[in-house]
């Protein structure tokens, strides 16, 4: 098992639809800006829903879900899961 941090971004049709496409890219940016890319383990569920879909985009950070997560909340949670 990985000591890397696990970021579950769902891209099901509702959290797409819902703008977990422009999350991703939040993510990616973040992670390649301050060289951490070899440091977390990038998740897309894309068949595998979370149950949750009235509530997306949904995030999973090590096992914590996030709901309703726009840009600005991707990047706080970013920002959270990496300080510094």
């Amino acid at each position: 098992m990985s000591d890397k941090p696990r970021i579950t971004i769902c891209m099901g049709s509702s959290c797409f639809a819902r703008g977990n496409e422009k999350n991703l890219a939040v993510c990616e940016k973040f992670l390649e800006d301050r060289g951490l890319k070899d440091e977390v383990d990038l998740e897309l569920e894309a068949s595998l829903c979370t149950g949750n879909c009235a509530r997306g985009p949904v995030v999973i950070v090590d096992g914590r879900t996030y709901t309703n997560v726009d840009q600005g909340v991707m990047l706080d949670i970013m920002q959270k899961t990496f300080p510094g």
